[in-house]
């Protein structure tokens, strides 16, 4: 079977999951929070390349505020224990404009970074404070002051200098994103790495409920897809 190389999935569905079972949202925030190893270390397992998930969205400060401030304690609590990833191989990168979290949190993320640094296996991206549009404005804001500074050429910028700007610079783009919940839309993710990426949609998952199983029937409907690039075979 064909491994997709980049897999991004948005972890959607966690209110939902709550709701449904009487319970507040911050309960579904706290569930979906306890899937994510299990997928990381089935990723891994498998041989992808690179894993991002979407944590947090520029957009998600419009939220309630309580809702709002639960995701931060569980985000704190979930980057303290980080470390129990290190035995995995994997490495962790983290995508977005972290300058908004608190100093220990930005302190905690870098430290992260660089203690996983010298793993070797799949790389972990965790999208947080991350959206699409913000992450393009952003690099051509980087692309205007070089061409100011004449460190480059107007005439010579081309995708892969967009590609160089991105949060995600070095990395493949997006081969297969999965969005589980029945929501049909990418919400800003990954817009431009995901230009030629095959979407799998599930209607009757929420996050909570996501097993590495459902990675596995993502992948054999990704294996059934002619991807042509826009070119015809």
């Amino acid at each position: 079977m064909n491994i997709p190389e980049h897999i991004a999935i948005i972890m959607d569905g966690n209110g939902r999951w709550a709701k449904k079972r009487g319970l507040p949202r911050t309960a579904g925030h706290i569930a979906g929070a306890k899937t994510i190893k299990s997928i990381v270390l089935h990723c891994n397992k498998i041989g992808v390349k690179v894993l991002t998930l979407y944590a947090f969205s520029t957009e998600n400060w419009n939220r309630p505020e309580d809702e709002v401030n639960g995701l931060m304690k569980l985000i704190k609590n979930y980057l303290k224990n980080m470390n129990s990833y290190l035995k995995y191989n994997v490495r962790i990168r983290f995508f977005g404009d972290i300058s908004v979290f608190s100093q220990d949190m930005q302190d905690r993320m870098k430290q992260i970074e660089q203690e996983f640094d010298k793993n070797t296996g799949m790389i972990f991206g965790i999208a947080i404070n991350y959206g699409g549009r913000n992450e393009i404005k952003n690099a051509m804001k980087q692309i205007a002051c070089k061409v100011k500074n004449n460190e480059i050429k107007l005439e010579d910028i081309d995708e892969q200098t967009v590609e160089s700007n991105l949060y995600t610079k070095g990395l493949p783009n997006v081969d297969l994103l999965i969005r589980p919940s029945g929501e049909y839309r990418i919400s800003n993710f990954l817009i431009w790495q995901s230009a030629y990426a095959e979407f799998y949609f599930m209607e009757n998952i929420l996050w909570p409920e996501f097993k590495p199983k459902h990675v596995d029937i993502a992948i054999e409907e990704y294996n059934k897809r002619n991807r042509t690039y826009g070119s015809v075979k």
